[in-house]
């Protein structure tokens, strides 16, 4: 291995085990020993997305250059900036009063605070991997004013719970409400408070988890609902399909009838039997139905990757673990994209096969790429956490371009070796069928967005509590609700699917390959659409840089899912036509 290649490896290996490895290494303490808090972000509490430096409002500090701690790939892109405070905090030494620094208010910092107090900033500590949250300040009632008196809180009060040499909790209060008036100077003041406790350092996380929210008996409900729906859908498609086609089967294989019978038999037939020579044509845009296919897989697979290690790993607790996770996962399961494409493309006859590794490489990661640019590009406007540093752009090309990538191309010459042979149960004929006009709810279209509605119906209570721990600042922690929910949502799609590609092919429609890929794919419309709804009825967000944030994260994931769905949409449906005209006579 080369030094640059070994190099390479070090870096990726420090990239990756960064969080664990970051300080506060062991989370043990000795007697006196400090205990540094970092200082994070503070924005307008409305709006999370919308986050600035701490010390981008006018909060003094103590002198001298403070460190900076980065975390991870997965903190940095969530748009955290951990600063030491300098504050002098040590393991169980109580602190009745001391003061951090003196804040001279001038015409500009009184403004600033003003500004920050009407949008009701909040900001956020961390302190041994804990977070602490706390307002800026509050308007007081003045008789006065009709806007009230801003007031800073000047003292902070921070309490901790230890057991033996582990901190367990931490918590923040605030006192000592000041007037914000210029010319004046304020005492920026703290105290601390060490308590014992008998609760566990594996146990000291419950404390952010909101049990009641995310166990409340609608959760439990919405997971039954979806149970049964499973149950009753996949009954209906096999009582329904499996009869109907086992009759088509029985007459179909006729062969001790007299030659009367059989005249009338086949002039009277229509229907999916009639396509067997179009069926298996090779679908327009092979190369780009390919690609989405095989990105939808690796989709798939990543999903539930993520959420088995979630469960296993509690990944929620770690500031940026479920980012990192993801992106590392994702370059890792590159090869199932490319396999799957690539076997895809080959089956039908494909021949442009490089355009079509390309693709599937690239597909979706330039998808994101473009969307996360433009809203890089606001965040940058108004100087804010969320924009990504050029060094973690770098970082994140590289692991696509030297891990993903490959991947996908080794993967994709792979799935046209070993699973590129054509295997049709039937002939295509030279001259393709003309399609009968037939009503209007069997057209493509209607078809395609008719097969969203179920599979959404199965997933929209816990998208609910996705958008609310994503945009409101709950952890979310249920991966084995989701784990449910996510199997739930594969077998509900593969079944509206298949009744959907049933349905095209009686009417003697053989376009069925795009057709299940978007009846599949548009559950992700409904889920936007819900977004939309849960924007302007569950949130009090506001302004350009939160609503375009907004509706940016939730175009990557509709994307995202959209993909995911409508490759499993695909797949069910290829295997569904597969199995029936395998036991039809084709001439």
């Amino acid at each position: 291995m080369s030094s640059a290649a070994r190099s390479l490896t070090l870096f990726l290996l420090l990239l990756f085990v960064s969080p664990s490895l970051a300080s506060e290494s062991d989370h043990k303490y000795q007697q006196d020993e400090p205990v540094t808090l970092w200082v994070n972000k503070v924005g307008p509490y409305n709006n999370p997305q919308e986050t600035y430096n701490y010390y981008s409002l006018p909060f003094c500090h103590a002198s001298g250059n403070p460190a900076h701690k980065w975390g991870g790939l997965g903190e940095v892109l969530g748009g955290n900036e951990l600063i030491d405070s300098q504050i002098d905090i040590k393991f169980q030494r109580n602190v009745d009063k001391a003061t951090i620094c003196s804040l001279d208010l001038d015409e500009a910092k009184v403004k600033q605070f003003k500004d920050a107090i009407e949008n009701n900033y909040w900001f956020e500590f961390f302190l041994d991997d804990l977070p602490l949250w706390g307002f800026v300040g509050d308007l007081h009632p003045d008789k006065n004013s009709d806007n009230g008196k801003h007031v800073l809180y000047t003292h902070k009060i921070i309490s901790f719970k230890y057991n033996k040499d582990q901190i367990i909790h931490v918590n923040l209060t605030q006192d000592g409400p000041k007037p914000l008036e210029v010319g004046r100077t304020l005492d920026m003041t703290y105290s601390v408070k060490w308590t014992p406790t008998n609760v566990t350092f594996a146990r000291r996380f419950d404390v952010y988890l909101d049990y009641p929210f995310f166990e409340h008996q609608i959760h439990w409900f919405s997971i039954f609902n979806s149970f049964m729906m499973v149950i009753f859908l996949t009954g209906l498609v096999s009582m329904i399909l499996m009869r109907t086609l086992r009759n088509d089967y029985a007459k179909y294989a006729r062969e001790d009838d007299d030659l009367e019978t059989l005249e009338r038999d086949v002039s009277e037939e229509s229907g999916w039997k009639l396509v067997h020579g179009d069926v298996f044509r090779p679908p327009h845009n092979l190369v780009v139905l390919s690609a989405v296919v095989g990105t939808g897989a690796q989709l798939a697979l990543l999903v539930l990757l993520v959420i088995l290690m979630a469960i296993v790993g509690t990944l929620y607790i770690g500031r940026g673990a479920i980012v990192t996770t993801f992106i590392v996962c994702y370059a890792l399961t590159s090869f199932i994209s490319g396999y799957v494409s690539g076997g895809m493309y080959s089956r039908n006859g494909g021949k442009n096969w490089i355009k079509s590794m390309i693709l599937t490489a690239s597909l979706f990661p330039f998808m994101v790429f473009g969307i996360g640019f433009l809203l890089n590009t606001i965040a940058i406007f108004y100087g804010s956490l969320a924009a990504i540093p050029f060094g973690t752009m770098v970082v994140v090309f590289v692991i696509w371009a030297f891990i993903s990538f490959p991947l996908a191309l080794l993967g994709t010459v792979v799935g046209r070796n070993w699973s590129g042979a054509p295997n049709n149960p039937c002939r295509v004929k030279t001259i393709p069928r003309p399609i009968p006009e037939k009503k209007w709810y069997l057209t493509p279209s209607v078809v395609s967005m008719m097969g969203g509605l179920l599979p959404f119906g199965s997933i929209f209570i816990e998208m609910y509590f996705v958008f609310t721990s994503f945009w409101n600042y709950k952890v979310y922690y249920v991966y084995g609700f989701m784990l449910l929910v996510f199997v739930i949502l594969i077998i509900v799609t593969v079944c509206v699917t298949i009744v959907g590609t049933y349905f095209l092919l009686n009417a003697e429609n053989y376009h069925w390959q795009w057709t299940s890929f978007f009846s599949a794919a548009s559950t992700a419309v409904y889920v936007y659409l819900y977004s939309i709804y849960y924007y302007y009825v569950k949130t009090k967000m506001s302004g350009f840089f939160q609503t375009s944030f907004y509706f940016g994260y939730t175009l990557m994931f509709c994307l995202g899912l959209g993909i995911l769905c409508g490759a499993v949409g695909y797949l069910g449906s290829n295997l569904f036509v597969r199995r029936i005209y395998r036991n039809i006579k084709c001439d």
